[in-house]
């Protein structure tokens, strides 16, 4: 009766001398088919590899006598727990590939949201009125323009092909708008010249490092260079905004600029710890991120001193500003990009919908408008928290927030 038993579950037992202890001479030989990576697969896929390196070296795994099992509840259960892996494998799968997708989609919003003001500067150039085009603020553009550049190279170096699209979305439409600017002599030339060499020679770097081409040591420099110029504009930028509360000085960005060359040289020197060089590496896509953070911010802070001025927002601008950071929530929370997740996350809830609510106390709005654009983003983050927890096992949303943050 054992015999048959052994035999139906394909356990073949082989005797060694005179020891009583039993040896599996077969195993799962396909394990790396589920070894994706996914939290709940590494307990049952950590046993089998374990099991393997057991046989393989020889080891005796058992002492005493085995006892019968029932043939159909030991087939069933190894084959419902292989079959159950593959379906979370699949929905993985094909959650990964629809953030993807999502994040492609981004481009739309994104591009409908910078054509306007491309098609009304231009416009503006050709029926002679130059002096429409001071009302575009060129700092602001050009803040938010190297802030494009300098996630361009973080996705490039992530390879997140669908991320990498729209940030080159967004260098080339505000260089466009930068470019009307300098045209209509709303922009000095001398900065326009800088801005324009940088930006050519940032396009061809980062194009050269996404198909390989590009020497370790230049990227190296690339990267060195936005770390300056990133933390050198942000606390200039977050000072300006608070003008003329606050005096009209460039002693924050001076300060920055040279923290950050001094910085930069102890790493080149090799004077920074481990640690150190680790933080210094991710400053550049940080200080991006919190450049286009404080866009919001400052919006508000503006409305909050000239109310008037909310009436000049567009709905439908700050609606598709919500939508195109929102499709890109999902796959900064599916691969815990905490730093995507965090920039995306607040310009959806700041700058999108923080404005929308500015534009409905102000009546510029409708009731309906306003609560269909509410329940919309609310019912689209509660979704994609409970996806998330869903392909990664886990039991809560807080869960996969949690590993987001703390990074376990």
């Amino acid at each position: 009766m054992a015999g048959s038993l052994l035999h139906v579950n394909k356990v073949k037992l082989q005797s060694y001398g005179s020891s009583n202890c039993c040896r599996i001479s077969s195993y799962p030989r396909n394990l790396g088919l589920f070894s994706y990576g996914q939290p709940h697969f590494r307990g049952i896929i950590n046993s089998e590899l374990h099991l393997k390196k057991i046989v393989s070296s020889n080891q005796s795994i058992c002492c005493s006598r085995l006892k019968p099992v029932s043939a159909l509840s030991s087939d069933g259960a190894h084959f419902i727990s292989r079959e159950t892996l593959q379906v979370k494998q699949k929905n993985f799968e094909e959650w990964d590939s629809l953030t993807a997708k999502f994040a492609g989609a981004a481009n739309l919003p994104f591009l409908l949201l910078q054509l306007p003001q491309i098609i009304l500067n231009y416009q503006n150039l050709v029926a002679g009125n130059r002096s429409a085009l001071l009302a575009v603020p060129w700092l602001g553009m050009l803040t938010g323009l190297l802030g494009n550049l300098s996630l361009l190279s973080y996705f490039i170096k992530k390879r997140e092909t669908e991320a990498v699209m729209v940030q080159m979305l967004g260098v080339i439409s505000m260089y466009v708008v930068i470019l009307q600017l300098a045209m209509a002599e709303a922009m000095p030339l001398p900065y326009f010249v800088t801005t324009s060499i940088v930006i050519v020679s940032g396009l061809i770097l980062n194009l050269m490092k996404y198909f390989g081409l590009l020497n370790t040591g230049i990227w190296k420099f690339w990267e060195e260079f936005i770390t300056i110029a990133g933390l050198s504009a942000l606390p200039q930028v977050m000072w300006s905004t608070f003008i003329p509360i606050v005096p009209n000085t460039v002693l924050p960005g001076s300060i920055a600029f040279l923290t950050a060359v001094l910085a930069v040289s102890m790493a080149r020197m090799g004077k920074l710890s481990e640690k150190g060089i680790k933080v210094l590496g991710s400053v550049s896509g940080w200080t991006a991120t919190l450049l286009f953070m404080w866009m919001p911010v400052a919006q508000m802070w503006t409305n909050i001193l000239n109310p008037e001025n909310v009436k000049g927002l567009s709905a439908i601008t700050m609606l598709l500003a919500m939508i195109g950071n929102g499709l890109l929530i999902p796959r900064a929370l599916l691969t815990r990009d905490l730093m995507w997740f965090t920039g995306s996350t607040w310009a959806c809830v700041f700058y999108g919908w923080g404005n929308l609510v500015c534009l409905y106390c102000f009546n510029s709005i409708s009731r309906e408008f306003f609560l269909a654009s509410t329940f919309g983003f609310l019912a689209w983050i509660g979704i994609t928290l409970w996806r998330d927890a869903q392909v990664h096992g886990n039991s809560s949303s807080f869960t996969s927030l949690k590993e987001l943050i703390f990074g376990h």
